[in-house]
């Protein structure tokens, strides 16, 4: 009885010494600080978003959190350095609705776009919009529409450059209308609103916040949002779906969330989940994004791998019907 005893002892002590660590390496991280690698150059949209969750996640988390900016190639260069890191959950890239497009867009990288990274959780979503001049004979996009319609051909639409999300979103947004109408890439933000105030293209899709200074100063006015809903921010601004017809499903958003890399212990990107859906609930961090006409998002993990695998299908549909040679 005693050596039987002393067998399920050192049994049990052998199954725990199994288990214990594992346990304990849940607990422990993080072990040391952290990073976001955005493949943005700081003071955009994505750098800030990335900083204002380090800021509020540093704190729960017990270990510091840097931004490091790597720009390049629609994202491949932080994607590659995430890509290779340690799988501790200690590396984290900055992912987003142009990652989805990078995807799409290049014939190769140096990566899987889905397989070799482990989402964790969304952060914002921010609105495009369709804007015209001040002055412009388009006071709705109904108008617009229909005078895209009689007029086949004569209507152009400017956007930043080729292959950027909202150059794509106005290649879905025509051929998804049934309208003849020209695309016309700018090297940028700011080429498309001197174009549009000085009247060489008729409209202009970009994303609101770089817009909004142009907005509020009566230089552009906002025909419609391209989201699913108003936006809080501008409550009088019509959707492109309030069109209805064949627009009645429309639905274009720009967004960011965060990755690890793969093969990521699951007890890591839980922890990272946790305190990133914690951060974004807090008021103050809600109020900051949204001055920057940025919507607090989160979610599961799951509902992040969804999202961008299913915008990598969108713009490969969209590339492929536009023509738009990959790079």
């Amino acid at each position: 009885m005693t050596q039987r005893r002393t067998f399920l002892l050192q049994s049990a002590a052998v199954a725990a010494s199994g288990v214990l660590p594992l346990a304990a390496q849940a607990q422990a991280f993080p072990r040391k600080s952290l990073r976001i690698v955005v493949p943005n150059a700081p003071g955009g949209a994505a750098d800030i978003t990335a900083r204002t969750i380090a800021q509020a996640i540093s704190g729960p988390l017990g270990q510091s959190v840097v931004i490091e900016n790597k720009v390049g190639a629609g994202g491949v260069v932080a994607g590659e350095l995430v890509a290779r890191a340690e799988p501790d959950g200690h590396t984290m890239l900055l992912v987003s609705s142009g990652t989805a497009v990078s995807a799409a867009l290049f014939k190769q990288l140096p990566f899987d776009t889905l397989a070799d990274f482990a989402p964790v959780s969304q952060l914002a979503s921010f609105d495009l919009a369709l804007v015209v001049a001040e002055n412009s004979r388009f006071k709705t996009l109904p108008e617009l529409l229909a005078f895209a319609r009689a007029n086949p051909g004569k209507l152009n639409i400017g956007t930043p450059q080729v292959g950027t999300t909202q150059n794509l979103a106005a290649e879905l947004f025509k051929a998804t209308a049934g309208i003849d109408l020209q695309v016309v890439p700018f090297n940028g933000t700011p080429p498309v609103i001197t174009a549009l105030r000085a009247g060489e293209i008729d409209v202009g899709l970009d994303i609101v916040g770089p817009l909004m200074s142009q907005i509020n100063a009566k230089a552009l006015r906002p025909l419609a949002l391209l989201g699913d809903k108003r936006s809080p921010s501008m409550p009088d601004v019509a959707t492109v779906r309030e069109s209805g017809g064949s627009l009645a499903a429309f639905n274009v958003t720009s967004w960011n969330g965060l990755s690890v890399p793969a093969k990521t212990p699951p007890a890591a990107i839980a922890r990272l989940n946790a305190v990133i859906n914690a951060a974004l609930a807090q008021p103050d961090v809600r109020q900051k994004l949204a001055e920057l006409t940025l919507f607090a998002q989160g979610g599961t993990p799951t509902q992040l791998g969804e999202h961008l695998a299913n915008d990598i299908r969108r713009w490969s549909d969209v590339i492929a019907r536009a023509k738009i040679a990959k790079q």
